[in-house]
């Protein structure tokens, strides 16, 4: 069966090829992403797919749908972009497309597009084996600073799947173990009294003192945190240009991190508590403002195994000498050269183990797939993907796409979105995630002990940590 999936996919090769390039031309931020929302839809139907969008009230989420009855299998697809990071395809320097426009800093164009390979190539099998069975493309906005998955969750729009498979770009091929830290995204506006700043400074009341005076707080707050803690701000609103202007309105954004859902909203609470006091202190107005939230991932370590075995069974992608040679260039401009291999060897067990991985230390593209390591710790990172692992089990692999020790959300990663290897790349998470799919419909014995680890690991269920009322909007930055 691999060899079907594989002579599927391959022969829609330049299709596939040719929707991820389109996709990256118009990166398009959260929730804004309604030219690739038609190009990723239009892609569907001409394979034969139902598609719905609008799904759980967001814009541009979307279902593609073929075959009937159990088990129901996802594929989970992204497609959006980040602001400010266009840069031209292929040059392995820092040089703008559309200077402060968006570009595809984290290889969603491929990560969605080769979800879509993975639908066809699963349709296909249930067509020609009569086999009952379901496979849904979700077509997921908004990961990037929007938890697209998570609204779409808190909808029910997943809780018809058996279970949910899905990839990342990379610059490394390997099953991904783990999980990552829950999140709450939230905005504290303040509102005071302007005044002339020379002449009447004590008749205003100072919004950007208190952002100033909450942000104080908030570091004082690090050290009585768990370490595993984050939280990052950004003033967004610092009231205007002029100093001898008392400021009458200030904004702060901030991200907040732990690897677990309650942790983190234990921190959201004590964070409130101080934007109250820098409140009190200033003698203005506050207004919190819940933009959104996202779950830790829940490991399903079933279907990791599965994804793992046909990782080994199917062909790894092989480069071209010119595709090594521009790999070479972008890694020369990696701040961090070294860490992904290394990183790999601080985790196996055994010398020689160790001494297998760091064979690769000097490859531009690692050709290989890196070991699969069961791991219950979380990633430094976030991810939506949680959402959808609270509801059912799911699993992910990340496949290299571009040049080892490329920095993530980066313009050496945009650069390469649309070379050889990043195409690679994409098609062969499609051949995996298709391989995978096919065993577990084949074998639902699988599909029930994910189930019963995921049952174990989740214990009283899924709360969304988005509260109801909450809508999905961008944040992007106006221009």
């Amino acid at each position: 069966m691999n060899n079907r999936v594989i002579d599927i996919i391959e022969s829609k090769r330049d299709k596939f090829t040719a929707l991820s390039d389109a996709i990256w031309d118009m990166p398009e931020t959260a929730f804004t992403e309604f030219n690739s929302v038609k190009l990723l839809c239009e892609a569907l139907e001409s394979e034969g797919f139902k598609v719905e969008t609008g799904v759980g009230g967001v814009a541009t989420a979307f279902t593609g749908s073929f075959g009937s009855g159990k088990p129901v299998i996802g594929i989970l697809g992204e497609f959006d972009a980040l602001s400010g990071l266009s840069q031209v395809s292929g040059v392995a320097e820092k040089q703008a497309l559309v200077p402060g426009a968006n570009g595809h800093g984290c290889g969603h164009h491929l990560l969605g597009t080769a979800g879509v390979a993975a639908a066809v190539a699963i349709k296909d099998y249930l067509e020609n084996t009569g086999r009952e069975g379901t496979v849904i493309f979700f077509g997921c906005p908004g990961e990037e600073g929007g938890s697209g998955k998570a609204f779409m969750a808190r909808e029910g729009v997943f809780d018809c799947l058996d279970c949910a498979l899905s990839w990342h770009p990379s610059d490394a091929t390997n099953t991904w173990s783990g999980s990552t830290l829950a999140n709450v995204q939230v905005s504290y506006k303040f509102k005071g009294v302007a005044a002339h700043a020379a002449a009447v400074p004590h008749l205003g009341r100072s919004a950007l003192d208190a952002v100033e005076l909450m942000n104080v707080g908030v570091n004082y707050l690090r050290e009585h945190v768990i370490p595993e803690a984050r939280f990052h701000y950004a003033v967004t609103n610092t009231g205007g240009f002029s100093p001898n202007v008392v400021q009458a309105e200030a904004e702060v954004l901030y991200l907040i991190r732990a690897p677990k859902n309650a942790q983190v909203q234990e921190i959201y609470k004590r964070i409130n508590k101080i934007a109250q006091g820098a409140s009190l202190m200033t003698e203005t107005e506050l207004e919190i403002d819940f933009i959104k939230a996202c779950s830790n991932i829940i490991p399903n370590n079933v279907l990791e195994q599965v994804l793992e075995e046909k990782l080994q069974e199917i062909p790894h992608p092989v480069y071209t000498e010119e595709e090594i040679a521009l790999a070479e260039k972008f890694r020369a401009t990696s701040p961090s050269i070294g860490s992904v291999i290394n990183g790999f060897a601080d985790k196996v067990s055994g010398a020689e183990n160790k001494k297998a991985v760091l064979a690769h230390k000097d490859k531009a593209m690692l050709d290989v797939v890196m070991p699969y390591i069961q791991s219950e710790a979380a990633l430094a990172g976030s991810s939506d993907v949680g959402d959808v692992s609270w509801v059912c089990p799911t699993a992910q692999i990340n496949v290299a796409s571009y040049a080892q020790d490329t920095p993530g959300h980066s313009w050496q990663l945009v650069a390469q979105g649309k070379q050889g290897p990043a195409h690679k790349g994409m098609l062969h998470a499609g051949k995996v995630m298709a391989a995978a799919a096919i065993k577990l419909m084949e074998n639902p014995q699988l599909i029930e002990k994910a189930k019963e680890e995921h049952k174990m690991r989740v214990g009283d269920g899924y709360i969304c940590p988005i509260p109801q009322g909450v809508q999905p909007r961008s944040i992007a930055p106006k221009k």
